[in-house]
């Protein structure tokens, strides 16, 4: 096996916009469509209490583990967002064993809770384990820099100079300052602007203008990356998924 098929979706914890309609049953039915082997999403919802009140369809088990449940994939959950009614985090789900994760605590005030999901995958016959982090960054660009300067930390110490690595998630980067942050320094490339020249414009999901998502990568090539705007995707969150074909070089 050579090739990966991932995408990279935040869910707006489950809700459409505003918070009108429960839409995690929606979204597994639409993420099986992908046919991604290696899920990053953001804005999770672990657990909500009053939510859970309010939706007679509200799963039983967390979303993380429903979607996962859906898909027959494995997760892996990091809960960054703890409130009286419940948590969310990132997540990420694979088609392959999860062999180790972490959750690292990327926060930089009281009222942004933040994480880097880092998860090391086995794929089968491949000899090194691919490196996986799901991101969400802070809505301040004096802020993404910190978390930038220690996701770039922790790659230089986690993470083998050739592994196949995977940075995904929802940078919050509209004015498109974390690429240059991060592809001089990790000598990363992100997947849209490989072949469309720019990263993906991905928010708000029914007309996308702002290039909020990204996919970085390494020890890969791109041969497909697509934005999932519009229909039935707008109807699920405010963001539109991201999916790319990488090929393992």
């Amino acid at each position: 096996m050579a090739v990966l098929r991932i995408a990279t979706y935040n869910i707006h914890k489950g809700m459409s916009q505003f918070n009108r309609r429960l839409t995690v049953h929606d979204l597994s039915l639409h993420l099986k469509q992908l046919h991604s082997d290696i899920i990053f999403l953001q804005e999770v919802q672990g657990a909500h209490d009053q939510q859970a009140k309010r939706f007679v369809a509200w799963p039983r088990a967390p979303q993380h583990e429903f979607l996962a449940d859906s898909l027959s994939h494995r997760v892996a959950y990091g809960q960054n967002a703890i409130y009286d009614d419940g948590h969310h985090g990132n997540a990420i789900l694979s088609r392959f064993p999860i062999v180790k994760f972490e959750n690292q605590d990327v926060s930089v005030n009281p009222f942004e809770k933040r994480g880097l999901l880092h998860c090391e995958i086995e794929v089968p016959c491949w000899p090194q384990t691919v490196h996986a982090i799901c991101v969400h960054l802070n809505l301040l660009g004096h802020d993404r820099k910190k978390q930038i300067r220690v996701l770039r930390e922790r790659i230089a110490k986690m993470v083998p100079e050739h592994a196949p690595l995977i940075i995904a998630g929802d940078f919050n980067d509209w004015r498109q300052q974390a690429s240059d942050q991060l592809t001089e320094a990790l000598h990363l490339r992100e997947a849209f602007e490989t072949l469309h020249g720019m990263p993906a414009r991905s928010f708000p999901s029914r007309m996308p203008v702002l290039t909020l998502d990204r996919i970085y990568y390494r020890g890969f090539t791109i041969e497909h990356a697509q934005v999932h705007a519009g229909k039935p995707w707008s109807r699920i969150s405010d963001h539109a998924p991201l999916s790319a074909t990488m090929r393992r070089v």
